[in-house]
């Protein structure tokens, strides 16, 4: 691991980092379709020491058909930004970048913990992670930004649809039997059926997808000083 760099320009202000978004909200590909076999799919989680101070950024990259991990980077700094809702990607994103840049199995699919067009502002992490990088992009939120639902019926592959006053936002997708269920909104060149079908298929045994699963362990074991750089297996 080795400490991660703001990028020069950075947005320093709610202003700066608004103006940006919206600056890059046109730039989204909200109908894909996206791949719909991506042979690799990248997992991204970030994970925040007890003073709030310090994050580790893990990516980690699964081959889609057998869910084992193929590549992984991590990537420990500071924070790049200050809490401020709706800007949130502004704090994870420069040690996210970092750790893309170190993977040596590029991505056809990334796969967000957190969210695309079901933000408040319709440009969350997944959007943003999405246009910088150019690659194909969804969000998988725990629980939702923005919207209001119904809840879907209780067996796994179920949903509704997340709402934002007249437009559809997102799913509610049941990934499990009788569990809660996770928030899946399109990030970037992926289209929202696509978007569905790859979580189910992410998520053969538990509610989140095996890439947040994987990703959240690493970036939690970095922060305890457990891993660098993770040799595939």
């Amino acid at each position: 691991m080795t400490e991660v760099r703001v990028p020069a320009g950075w947005p320093a202000t709610p202003e700066a980092a608004r103006a940006e978004q919206d600056r890059l909200r046109p730039l989204v590909d909200l109908v894909g379709p996206g791949p719909t076999a991506p042979r690799l799919v990248a997992g991204l989680d970030v994970a925040y020491a007890e003073d709030g101070d310090r994050l580790a950024a893990a990516v980690v990259v699964l081959d889609a058909a057998s869910l084992t991990v193929v590549d992984a980077a991590v990537a420990v700094g500071r924070v790049a930004f200050g809490y401020v809702p709706g800007l949130f990607a502004f704090r994870e994103l420069p040690a996210l970048l970092d750790a893309l840049d170190r993977l040596t199995a590029p991505p056809d699919l990334l796969v967000c913990d957190g969210h695309g067009l079901a933000h408040p502002r319709r440009f969350g992490l997944a959007c943003h992670l999405g246009v910088l990088t150019g690659l194909p992009a969804i969000g998988v939120g725990k629980t939702p930004l923005t919207g209001t639902w119904d809840p879907p019926a209780s067996p796994r592959g179920s949903w509704s649809d997340l709402r934002d006053g007249a437009d559809t936002v997102g799913r509610v997708l049941r990934t499990r039997d009788g569990v809660k269920p996770v928030f899946v909104s399109v990030g970037h060149r992926m289209g929202l059926d696509n978007a569905t079908d790859q979580v189910l298929a992410l998520s053969p045994d538990y509610r989140l997808p095996e890439t947040t699963r994987a990703a959240d362990r690493m970036c939690r074991q970095a922060l305890a000083g457990q891993v660098g750089r993770v040799s595939p297996r």
